[in-house]
């Protein structure tokens, strides 16, 4: 039967696909699909893992780098896992943290709920990290969105301008911004109440 491999890697991270590409094909993985998209994202958004779980028969073993490329919740792994043994479909990490086809189904659900708990807290500290990390840096003095791609020159005449009675469309034209920038300085200035 088809050896399928899986890769998963965060979008907008510095994650790169081709270790695990590379891991998957040493593995003896001969079809190979990949999203680059949250771990914590729903299953109907992977578009590729999707394709790859339609196409699997029976008897197939889908072989990921480890089980958290699945899922990182605890519910989403333990559903997948046993959706993919109901199908007959083996399931093997390249962690060495799982193997299917060495072991009964109870150890097999027992071991996936141990792995799924212990991602679902890993993900949990993660966020709790970031967040402490976003206050000790806003304590700092950092502020975090996008960047902004104008000066206070640009600021005063969008205000000037719209003070003199011009239209947002019109003021953007002038100044050659986009009128989504226009509104979002001129809300920026409303707001510190300028």
């Amino acid at each position: 039967m088809t050896v399928y491999g899986y890769w998963r890697i965060s979008c907008g991270s510095t994650q790169e696909e081709t270790r695990q590409i590379l891991a998957l094909q040493n593995a003896g993985a001969t079809v190979i699909r990949g999203d680059a998209i949250t771990g914590t994202s729903d299953f109907n958004e992977r578009k590729e893992l999707t394709k790859l779980l339609e196409e699997m028969e029976s008897g197939s073993t889908l072989i990921l780098s480890e089980l958290s490329r699945l899922s990182r919740s605890f519910v989403g792994m333990v559903n997948e896992v046993s959706k993919l043994l109901e199908r007959n479909i083996q399931l093997v990490t390249l962690d060495k943290r799982l193997d299917t086809r060495t072991m009964p189904k109870e150890i097999t659900m027992l071991l996936v709920s141990i792995l799924g708990y212990a991602a679902s807290q890993e993900l949990s500290a993660i966020r709790s990290r970031c967040e402490e990390g976003r206050k000790v840096a806003q304590s700092r003095g950092v502020k975090f969105g996008r960047k902004r791609k104008y000066d206070e020159f640009q600021v005063a005449e969008v205000m000037k301008k719209k003070s003199q009675g011009e239209g947002l469309g019109t003021i953007a034209k002038s100044l050659g911004m986009t009128r989504s920038m226009v509104q979002r300085i001129v809300r920026q200035q409303v707001a510190v109440g300028l």
